[in-house]
């Protein structure tokens, strides 16, 4: 998160990445507060807009600075304080170009959640789903450099707790490998899953003695 801070181009590269990285979880806390997708969409985008026109990120300290938490505390401080239609009229840098019915979409896919969970942990469901993606799309990289890319498709079923996922004897016989061979593959995807999933956190963290907590954090969000 330091490397957001400043006013380097690495410095404003990495806050964009902040507001690109965010944009979901900030999208659905504002949701939940009542505005309509549209009018979710462009208050979002003026909170990023606003977050790098005035450097926010410079106020993050290593004594006490969480990324996820100093997010919430500014959009919601954003939100008491922005006038509705002033600020939907701002459309800023930093946030996807995103259609209407790719928001209903994902929104229907997460409604029933959405209906039951306050906006503080609709942000934190969202931050722990996006931060997964991320750890798997470094993943998805390697393993296609790698020309592994079949393999990490089928063993990626393996980290899910879904019911109908693959033994690891199907995915044995679909790629004409050994069972003990997938075992083993499997096992270092997981060390590498917690490697990068350690990385990406401590990005988002000033002080390294709070990475242990916010993987308690996103482990519990996820299993919750």
């Amino acid at each position: 998160m330091l490397a957001a801070q400043g006013d380097s181009q690495v410095a404003r590269e990495a806050l964009e990445k902040v507001c690109r990285n965010y944009w979901w979880p900030v999208y659905g806390f504002v949701r939940r507060w009542g505005y309509s997708p549209v009018e979710a969409q462009d208050l979002t985008q003026s909170f990023f807009s606003f977050l790098l026109q005035r450097e926010g990120l410079g106020m993050v300290r290593p004594e006490n600075g969480r990324l996820r938490s100093f997010l919430l505390a500014s959009v919601k401080n954003f939100l008491a304080n922005a006038r509705r239609s002033a600020m939907a009229a701002k459309r800023g840098f930093g946030s996807p170009e995103l259609s209407l019915q790719e928001l209903l979409l994902r929104e229907r896919l997460h409604v029933e959640l959405t209906d039951t969970l306050s906006p503080d942990r609709i942000y934190d469901r969202q931050w722990a789903l996006t931060l997964l993606d991320q750890v798997l799309n470094r993943l998805a990289d390697e393993y296609r450099i790698a020309g592994n890319a079949v393999l990490f498709d089928r063993l990626k079923q393996l980290l899910g707790g879904s019911t109908d996922r693959p033994s690891q004897a199907q995915i044995a016989r679909e790629l004409g490998m050994t069972e003990n061979a997938v075992k083993q593959a499997y096992h270092r995807l997981r060390l590498r899953y917690g490697t990068l999933l350690r990385d990406e956190i401590a990005s988002t963290v000033t002080n390294p003695d709070e990475i242990e907590d916010e993987l308690r954090h996103f482990i519990a969000i996820l299993q919750g």
